[in-house]
């Protein structure tokens, strides 16, 4: 099946207000590429559907700042081993700990250290692959979470953990899934874009994990009424975080920490404040990543 990139030069000055401008699409198929060494950058964009590209240039126009662009968009039909070997120059094996995220077209070759864990990811199912900065850092806040609580009971690295972990606004399902291979044996996930529990699933499949996560269609007041986990992990926007800053935090279990990505730097400190208003007594610390960052909640 062929694919359809749209490609828009920027100003490199420009990338952190572009990020944050489609941000609000909160559509994984847009991502800023960069390239420091020619300090050139370019805003790119994947369709499996010729006909969205018009609606979708669009709606690029009216949220783009024109002072922020070089060129026009140029459109492309990409052939199957064309678009796998342009995501292939952008999209790497990384690690944290004990836990690999590994593009699927290294499966035969990726030599896995024994102990580790890897979860396998394939740009053609999700367009979410870990490589952003909002998902690393609720990746590692995942598994710093799981080995200090390895630590405080005994157990070894990759045994079943019982505690609860919950996705909410799973997106491509990396989050849920990843906690999962790390032994957590309750993880769930949900998402209001059934497109994005769909793609959660094809995710689960490709990982042998399928039946193990249940992924729901829920948005954040549905998906957390009534429920309580040991982490609730949310990478989702700022304002959204905001306004479900009770729901998340009355999810979380006694004990059990709350992270929150989807936050740019610049944005942090009024997260932080509305968080930490509503949760008086809780631990609080943050990360920044690039133009990102993360607020992570203990609740005593």
């Amino acid at each position: 099946m062929p694919l359809f990139e749209v490609k828009i030069e920027i100003c490199l000055e420009s990338v952190s207000e572009v990020e944050e401008s489609i941000a609000l699409f909160e559509d994984g198929r847009l991502m800023v590429l960069e390239d420091k060494p020619s300090e050139r950058a370019w805003l790119v964009a994947y369709y499996q559907d010729k006909d969205e590209v018009p609606g979708a240039l669009a709606e690029l126009a009216r949220a783009m700042d024109p002072s922020w662009t070089l060129s026009r968009p140029e459109i492309r039909e990409l052939a199957d081993e064309d678009w796998r070997d342009s995501y292939k120059a952008h999209f790497h094996a990384w690690k944290f700990g004990r836990l690999h995220w590994i593009p699927v077209w290294e499966r035969e070759t990726f030599v896995l250290p024994e102990g580790d864990a890897a979860i396998w990811l394939d740009p053609g199912l999700a367009f979410g692959t870990g490589n952003h900065e909002t998902t690393r850092l609720c990746c590692e806040r995942l598994v710093t979470f799981a080995e200090a609580r390895a630590s405080k009971s005994g157990s070894a690295a990759g045994a079943v953990r019982t505690e609860t972990v919950i996705d909410a606004g799973c997106g491509s399902g990396i989050l849920a899934l990843s906690a999962a291979r790390l032994g957590f044996r309750d993880v769930s996930g949900f998402d209001n874009d059934a497109e994005a529990v769909r793609v959660s699933e094809e995710n689960a499949r490709l990982n042998g994990l399928e039946g193990t996560v249940p992924f729901v269609t829920a948005d954040l007041s549905a998906g957390l009424q009534g429920r309580r986990a040991d982490l609730v992990m949310a990478n989702i926007q700022a304002d959204v975080l905001m306004a479900f800053a009770r729901e998340l935090l009355a999810a979380v279990s006694p004990g059990g920490q709350l992270v929150l990505s989807g936050i740019l730097s610049a944005e942090l400190d009024r997260v932080r404040w509305v968080f930490v208003a509503a949760a008086p007594g809780w631990s609080v610390a943050t990360r920044i990543l690039g133009e990102w960052s993360d607020l992570v909640l203990d609740r005593p």
